[in-house]
């Protein structure tokens, strides 16, 4: 009995080629009719639940903005565009999309938290409490003792920081800081619901605290010197090495006050 040859070379790649090409063919197949499966309207997008923060937007407003951009069904809709058509509307930071089956998008909000107005008053942005600038309308605010702050925009984080730290050194006075503002050349400006001004100049953190610190233990006697007490202040430049100017009400002085003990 003869052993049974080899087949030929070009017989083998022929075979081979064929083989490959089958399987494209039935790849091309089962893609196509997977597309058109879940082209079917069974799985055409039914609803959208909404989850997380939604206290400046209701479900019109969110219709409104997101409905035009949705298309496709569960399966072919674009999930990053949703979001992005999501945290496109007013007020909202962050968005989570999810396919849930069988037809709905879940999406999960995340709203800004307003921290302070941010820039001058004919503007319409806001500081959320990561120090991120955001537009809204400024009208929709519901806090009364919002901040100012103003500075160059890629700093907002900054001057957000130094308001925190800032604003409790005021407690001692009554005083409370309703605009905070970073200027271009480095130098901070703090202005009191009084309507006092105070120059506090460039510094660290620590730095611009210190000569807070010796400012509100010492003004009070300054002012009571001249007959006054300290809610007379109009201005303060707190820029001196080892003092202060001050205008009162009426009185117009330079003192020099030593720093505060340390404990």
């Amino acid at each position: 009995m003869n052993p049974a040859l080899p087949a030929p070379m070009d017989v083998r790649l022929m075979n081979a080629t064929a083989t490959v090409l089958f399987l494209i063919f039935g790849a091309l197949v089962l893609g196509a009719l997977c597309l058109w499966v879940l082209r079917q309207p069974v799985f055409a997008l039914g609803g959208i639940e909404v989850r997380g923060e939604v206290t400046h937007n209701n479900a019109v407003t969110l219709k409104n903005n997101v409905g035009p951009h949705l298309r496709g069904t569960l399966f072919t809709v674009n999930l990053d565009d949703t979001r992005q058509a999501f945290e496109n509307v007013p007020w909202v930071r962050r968005a989570v999309v999810r396919r849930e089956f069988p037809n709905r998008l879940g999406v999960t909000l995340q709203e800004h938290q307003a921290a302070a107005y941010w820039g001058p008053e004919s503007g319409s942005q806001l500081l959320n409490s990561f120090g991120e600038i955001f537009e809204a309308n400024v009208d929709e605010v519901h806090r009364s003792d919002l901040p100012r702050l103003l500075g160059p925009d890629g700093q907002s984080g900054q001057v957000l920081g130094m308001y925190r730290t800032l604003a409790p050194m005021f407690d001692p006075l009554n005083a409370a800081v309703v605009q905070l503002e970073l200027t271009g050349r480095g130098s901070w400006r703090v202005l009191l619901g009084s309507g006092a001004v105070l120059e506090l100049g460039r510094g660290t953190p620590e730095e611009i605290g210190e000569r807070i610190a010796r400012f509100v233990q010492t003004v009070g006697a300054v002012a009571a010197q001249y007959g006054r007490g300290a809610e007379a202040l109009e201005s303060a430049d707190l820029r001196y090495p080892a003092g202060y100017a001050l205008r009162l009400r009426g009185v117009t002085t330079v003192a020099t006050a030593p720093a505060p003990k340390r404990k």
